[in-house]
């Protein structure tokens, strides 16, 4: 009997569906700002186009739309991962556009040539990485483990430096404690991230534990947000924080050369690329960017890391051994695709 051709046409466009919407899905479970999900993809007949989506932006926190736009490459590397999983090969033209700003890059699909090999075991890491506040285990990072961080970092074009000393890591705590004092004493960032603690069962945003003030339930987050809002809390966080960084085994900074777009969304694929190896490894990771964020403190972090004055920070992570969190929320493919 022969083939229905038909049939045939439709069970290739089926497959080919699943494959993007897989590797789609493996992409929005990327880390975010405030899990503010700042991306869009647009689908072409062998293309997906990743934009940045301005509309969920951070002005006060990151007035640059630097975080957002590395944000946008964490989700460009799992899109990477995903699609090398399947043995779909891709060709990446980033900022393709030179008047559209917000288009990121452009992944065009090339179905019979694989791509990535290498990073297809990394796919089973995305679902299970999470961001994890609570505190560390004290046991040191093994030392192998964290050359293969610094590898998979500096395979995307990355610099990367690693603390573990206690004194080194008492520095950078003190950092990050001043840089919560400097940002709580700011009503517009209390308001801004305010604005962004919801329930869990929202589509976006962070649990009221995210904001740094303890484990509370999902019906207090509305009265979270209000204390956020309305208090300056900025002492309380920063002792918290200063502990949690000061107590965990393995600080990591990620800086670059130039301080622009390419390099904010090569910053962000070198970052995913971190926490995946990392969540293979058994590691948890958490944000420690306060000083990032606050420009007059940004030129001092360099040192603390060992790094040159040339170098330019972009990411302060901790890194150790602890109890996972619950994933935070994501919205649904279709609200993400056009």
């Amino acid at each position: 009997m022969l083939d229905n051709p038909l049939a045939s046409s439709h069970a290739s466009e089926a497959a080919d569906d699943f494959a993007v919407r897989f590797a789609l899905r493996h992409a929005t479970l990327a880390p975010s700002s405030h899990n503010s999900q700042p991306w869009r993809f647009v689908l072409g007949k062998d293309s997906i186009m990743l934009c940045a989506d301005r509309l969920r932006a951070l002005p006060v926190v990151d007035p640059y739309d630097r975080e957002l736009i590395i944000s946008c490459g964490a989700a460009l590397f799992n899109l990477r991962v995903a699609l090398a999983s399947l043995g779909i090969g891709y060709a990446i033209t980033l900022f393709p556009s030179s008047v559209d700003p917000d288009v990121l890059a452009e992944i065009r699909l090339l179905r019979n040539h694989a791509t990535g090999a290498e990073l297809a075991a990394l796919v089973g890491a995305i679902q299970e990485r999470v961001t994890t506040r609570h505190a560390f285990s004290p046991e040191p990072v093994d030392a192998a483990i964290e050359q293969h961080l610094l590898e998979a970092g500096r395979a995307e074009n990355v610099e990367m430096a690693c603390v573990s000393a206690m004194a080194r890591r008492e520095a950078v705590a003190d950092l990050v404690a001043e840089a919560d004092r400097q940002q709580f004493a700011d009503s517009r960032f209390r308001r801004e991230l305010a604005r962004w603690i919801h329930p869990r069962h929202t589509e976006d945003g962070m649990p009221a534990y995210a904001a740094g003030l303890g484990d509370l339930l999902d019906f207090a987050a509305p009265l979270v947000a209000s204390a956020i809002r309305t208090f300056d809390l900025g002492g309380g966080v920063a002792a918290t924080h200063r502990e949690l960084a000061a107590g965990s085994p393995l600080l990591v900074c990620f800086a670059t050369g130039v301080d622009n777009a390419p390099a904010w969304l090569a910053t962000g694929q070198a970052l995913e690329r971190v926490l995946l190896t990392a969540t293979l490894h058994g590691l948890c990771a958490s944000y420690l960017n306060q000083p990032v964020e606050v420009e007059a403190l940004r030129a001092r972090v360099p040192a603390l890391f060992g790094l040159p004055d040339t170098c330019i920070p972009q990411i302060v992570l901790r890194i150790g051994r602890g109890t996972p969190d619950a994933a935070t929320p994501r919205r649904p493919v279709d609200e993400v695709v056009a």
